[in-house]
């Protein structure tokens, strides 16, 4: 551990790798107000955001390492061109973070999809020159979800190098109706994580494609209450000659998910009837989750009941990154 990082002396022994945590770099900011954003899906104003200020809240809270991606709107607000070029500024930046602090942070690169293209490069760069840990992908791209066909080749390549790939929600097509004027991520944000994952089930993409490492944010959005639906309409509506796929409820639990939010009292026990406990990971959503709100999530993981005798939450999910991201968890 890099001396400048030594976790503050209240901190747990068990230094938790955080799989959901954001930066937000000015010159991103920057861009994407000037492309629309200026009150990032219906939130308000952007949070404030800087290395120290994100060290600071690791160190107190006995974070040791924080896998940093991109929150929504993501890198392309329209133009594949500039998309492109964003992608590469913030994924340099991050690798350059990486570097700066060792075993502080990882990265999640960011992909300029929908451009098939443009993301197709993208991973080559992030994977061969940066030595990224994964990609961080929106639940959707501009209204494309992954499920879409034209977006296989994204998920052949990533599957080739057996990669890690980290949803993450977006704004879905057609909030301006569906929210009833409240804040996106309020609810909209854990149905577009449900929505897309049961798009790349019933699409194939997940059965297709089985080296993917997918984490999905949020305990899972709706996935445990609705796993058994999905299961019961997939075979009813079962395309011809897919039968041998795996059913819905093994391809769910051969997925990732993090504790970002609100995971206590409620969605974390619910999420253990669907999700292997082998593959339940930390996550503090730091910056989007405000300084004070993160501790307190943070708090309540730790005076959680233990998941398993002879276990805690840090144990569990700190063990469970190890296996996944063994690079970055040094």
């Amino acid at each position: 551990m890099h001396a400048e990082t030594m976790r503050s002396a209240n901190a747990m022994d068990t230094g938790l790798i955080d799989v959901h945590a954001h930066l937000l770099p000015g010159f991103y900011v920057q861009e994407a107000t000037a492309a629309g954003h200026a009150h990032p899906d219906g939130v308000g104003d952007w949070p404030a955001w800087s290395v120290q200020t994100h060290l600071d809240l690791m160190d107190r809270n006995g974070i040791r390492t924080a896998m940093l991606s991109m929150s929504s709107p993501g890198v392309h607000f329209g133009d594949d061109a500039a998309a492109r070029t964003l992608a590469r500024s913030v994924n340099d930046y991050t690798a350059q973070l990486v570097h700066d602090h060792p075993g502080r942070f990882g990265s999640f690169a960011s992909l300029p999809l929908p451009d098939v293209d443009g993301s197709l490069a993208e991973i080559d760069h992030a994977f061969d020159e940066l030595r990224a840990d994964g990609v961080a992908l929106l639940t959707n791209a501009r209204g494309v979800y992954l499920g879409d066909p034209r977006l296989e080749p994204v998920f052949a390549e990533l599957d080739r190098r057996r990669a890690v790939v980290f949803l993450h929600p977006t704004s879905p097509p057609g909030w301006e109706q569906t929210t009833l004027g409240r804040p996106r991520p309020m609810i909209e944000y854990l149905f577009d994580t449900t929505r897309t994952v049961t798009d790349m089930l019933m699409a194939g993409v997940l059965a297709r494609h089985p080296n993917l490492k997918v984490i999905v944010p949020h305990c899972g959005g709706a996935l445990p209450v609705l796993a058994d639906r999905i299961e019961e309409f997939r075979h009813l509506f079962l395309p011809e000659g897919t039968g041998s796929a795996p059913g819905a409820l093994e391809q769910l639990r051969a997925l990732y998910y993090d504790l970002a939010g609100t995971a206590f009292p409620r969605q974390a026990p619910a999420l253990l009837q669907l999700a292997d406990p082998g593959r339940v990971l930390f996550g503090s959503d730091y910056c989007w989750t405000p300084p004070a709100l993160a501790d307190a999530h943070i708090a309540a993981v730790d005076a959680a009941e233990p998941p398993a005798p002879g276990t805690t939450w840090r144990t569990l999910t700190t063990a469970n990154a190890q296996r996944l991201l063994a690079n970055a968890a040094q």
